[in-house]
């Protein structure tokens, strides 16, 4: 029997001694001693050999298998910032509830149980409360003037600020600034006869100086099909309640009408007229109101834009709609900038637009000019005195359910600094708040977001090759801007973007006609020059991001860069889930049911082959019937007007979990946040979810269903999560759970 040596056997040391005769009789007794390599046979040497190597190959693979199982069972994050993270997940959750059966409920219903609506607010969520702290730090960097080395525009955010903040003064005017404004152009029937012809006059007054759009929306923007030029755009315009459903459904919105009613009552009483006056005159403009709601088309109609596009020459508007001076309007909506009847205009409203010619041509002047003075007071209301927010508190009550709240004067003030001088406060905030390597990161991440969309589009099964390969060239050419545009942070150039602004002290409602006067010479100017590509839509403190299409870019503003959405401290998992859905969100806009239209450059053209484009409407509709079996208080969901962000709520859901298994394959696995007991992947799923928990008023969420083109939060969540294999995955739901259906849409 063969016995193996061991290397400790103290007999194998080397020795001088020579054995005697006597030992070697004894050992040749015992059996055969040790022999040297050439005395063992064939197969003795083959089983050393053997043995060798599986010692080898068992000690490097026992090293691999400990490197792996660190990399794979990192252990547990025990830093502050992973502990203070783990803690707002845990207080979020409610364990109760089965994540396979409710995802949104086990995501939220601690958070829910946690955070009653705030007083004075119709809805409350972590934007909210993200945009809460950054008016926070905005009023502090308005209120300190002793900051040195600030630039002219900067210092005019601080200016604007302070005459906002100065109620004394506002107070002290009362109505005078509007009803100054009201005679100036006109006056209308609320404080004595009106008899004037004088309507195209007043159009374009209220139009071109004060930034009102009765009837109809004119403006400057990219034209669609010509991405490189920048051209007049004509469309249909809103209404005084936020959609025509308001109006055209009476016997469900009552209180809503009624409470509108009373407010514009109440609105004519404060500028001088009777009770009785004014109730006649708002009757009449309510019900004028009702006639436009009913001409109005609906926003789920309008979502093809090759089909609502018609480009034309300005005189042509004469022809289809004359009850408008067309040519006068437009040289002083524009002005400075000169213009002729061959002027090229885009109309996305054809038929609307013939049928308010008709409706205008057809309706007592006097209500015509009563209809365009009140969107003037409706959109001067916040600017009075305190009468007027106090009668347009009430109405919201009743309109979004809010309760009545004293809410400071600052927040009100910081948000109006923001719509007029943005850029120069946003300077402010970026330098405050935004660390230079968040930009890098956040533009990394978005890299990676981009990667995972354009590689899933390999396995995208309905669609022509030829498609798929524009569809990637597309995706690779999207522009991408992260925290703020470039200009802000030179003094110089920021002071050339608001030198025409001239802002003066105390004097709050000037400094607005102020701002809407510049507003409009900014629009008129861009008329004849190169669309920006730089030009943003938000501002840097903007807790939101967008993508436009005829630039083919998306926009991720600071203000959106933090927490929850994003911390460097927090486990990738969370970022991932947190702002890399909102990264793959606006990226897949660029592939929704409006964005496919769009080319590369920005283009409105079809670059689809005819078999994808119905493959795709195929798809969709999925989509649409999907989300139009959810219902908030009994009130179903449109899946269609929701359709685009739908779309982009699922694309982004799964590039931004494909980038983040990415990130785990080149990067190893991360450590697990303490006392959760979850993997990273599930945490991933729950820090999407707990992006959108939020709390909201029946009325808000009947407003939200009519006129927003998102879904409710809660379906945000579990309508997406639903058309996840991996999330079913992880989560171990069984087949037909709720969250785990069966007939899964699928898309990018």
């Amino acid at each position: 029997m063969y016995k193996r040596l061991t290397h400790t056997n103290k007999h194998t040391q080397e020795t001088h001694i020579k054995p005697s005769p006597q030992t070697t009789l004894v050992t040749l007794r015992h059996g055969p001693g040790p022999r040297c390599w050439a005395e063992k046979t064939y197969t003795e040497r083959r089983l050393l050999v053997l043995v060798c190597a599986l010692s080898v190959a068992l000690f490097f693979s026992l090293i691999t298998v400990g490197i792996f199982y660190k990399e794979t069972h990192p252990g547990v994050c025990r830093t502050e910032p992973c502990i203070i993270v783990a803690s707002a997940v845990i207080g979020a959750l409610d364990r109760s509830v089965d994540p396979c059966h409710d995802f949104y409920s086990f995501a939220c219903g601690g958070w829910v149980r946690n955070n009653p609506l705030p007083e004075g607010k119709s809805r409350w969520g972590p934007f909210s409360s993200l945009w809460e702290r950054n008016m926070a730090i905005m009023k502090h960097l308005l209120e300190n003037t002793t900051m040195k080395g600030l630039s002219k525009a900067e210092e005019n955010a601080q200016m604007y600020y302070k005459a906002c903040m100065n109620e004394t003064k506002i107070e002290e005017l009362g109505a005078q600034p509007l009803q100054e404004l009201i005679n100036q152009t006109g006056g209308w029937a609320l404080t004595g006869s009106w008899e004037n012809n004088n309507f195209q006059e007043v159009l374009r007054t209220v139009s071109a100086n004060y930034h009102c759009s009765p009837f109809f929306t004119v403006f400057v923007s990219t034209d669609s099909k010509c991405s490189n030029h920048n051209i007049i755009q004509v469309d249909q315009s809103g209404l005084g309640l936020p959609s025509r459903d308001y109006y055209l459904n009476k016997t469900a919105n009552a209180k809503y009408l009624n409470a509108y009613l009373d407010f514009l009552v109440e609105l004519g009483v404060l500028l001088g007229g009777s009770q009785e006056t004014s109730r006649l005159l708002m009757q009449e403009i309510v019900d004028f109101e009702t006639t436009l709601a009913n001409i109005t088309i609906p926003q789920e109609e309008r979502r093809d834009e090759e089909l609502i596009y018609h480009k034309i020459q300005a005189k042509d508007l004469e022809t289809l709609a004359p009850a408008v001076d067309w040519m006068p309007y437009l040289t002083d909506v524009f002005a400075p900038v000169l213009l002729n009847d061959s002027e090229p205009v885009v109309v996305y409203a054809k038929d609307y637009l013939q049928k308010v010619s008709d409706l205008i041509a057809s309706t007592n002047k006097s209500v015509l000019n009563n209809y365009m003075i009140m969107k003037v007071v409706r959109k001067m209301v916040s600017i009075l005195d305190k009468k007027f927010q106090d009668a347009e508190q009430r109405f919201f009550e009743v309109m979004y359910g809010t309760k009545k709240s004293c809410t400071p004067r600052w927040k009100l003030c910081v948000s109006d600094t923001d719509s007029a001088l943005g850029f120069a406060l946003g300077a402010l905030f970026v330098k405050a708040t935004f660390a230079e390597d968040s930009k890098a990161i956040a533009e990394d991440m978005v890299s990676e977001i981009k990667w995972a969309f354009e590689d899933s589009l390999k396995y995208v099964d309905w669609m022509d090759q030829g498609t798929k390969k524009a569809a990637r060239e597309k995706a690779e050419a999207i522009y991408n801007m992260v925290g703020y545009p470039k200009f802000i942070m030179d003094p110089k150039e920021l002071d050339k973007v608001f030198n025409d602004f001239e802002v003066v002290s105390d004097l709050y409602f000037q400094n607005v006609m102020q701002y809407y006067n510049f507003s409009a010479r900014v629009t008129a100017d861009q008329l004849r020059k190169t669309p920006n590509r730089d030009q943003w839509s938000m501002t840097p403190p903007t807790v939101n991001a967008y993508y436009n299409p005829t630039k083919n870019e998306m926009v991720l503003p600071a203000g959106i860069l933090q927490a929850p959405f994003y911390s460097r401290s927090w486990p990738k998992a969370l970022n991932f889930g947190g702002i890399g859905v909102v990264m793959g969100h606006e990226l897949t806009h660029a592939f929704d049911d409006q964005g496919r239209e769009y080319d590369k450059d920005g283009n409105l053209r079809s670059w689809w082959k005819n078999s994808s484009v119905e493959a795709f409407k195929k798809q969709t509709q999925c989509m649409v019937e999907q989300y139009s079996n959810y219902s908030i208080n009994k009130e179903a969901l449109n899946g269609k007007h929701t359709l685009g962000e739908n779309i982009a709520d699922n694309g982004g859901l799964k590039a931004a979990y494909k980038a983040y298994v990415n990130w785990i394959a080149k990067n190893g696995e991360e450590a697990t946040l303490p006392a959760l007991g979850m993997t990273n992947h599930q945490l991933f799923f729950v820090g999407f979810a707990q992006v959108w928990c939020s709390v909201r008023t029946p009325e808000s969420s009947h407003e939200g269903i009519i006129t927003d083109p998102h879904s409710p939060s809660r379906f945000r969540v579990i309508g997406t999560i639903s058309n996840s294999h991996e999330f079913s995955k992880h989560f171990g739901c069984k087949a037909d759970a709720p969250m785990n259906p069966k007939h899964k849409c699928k898309l990018w």
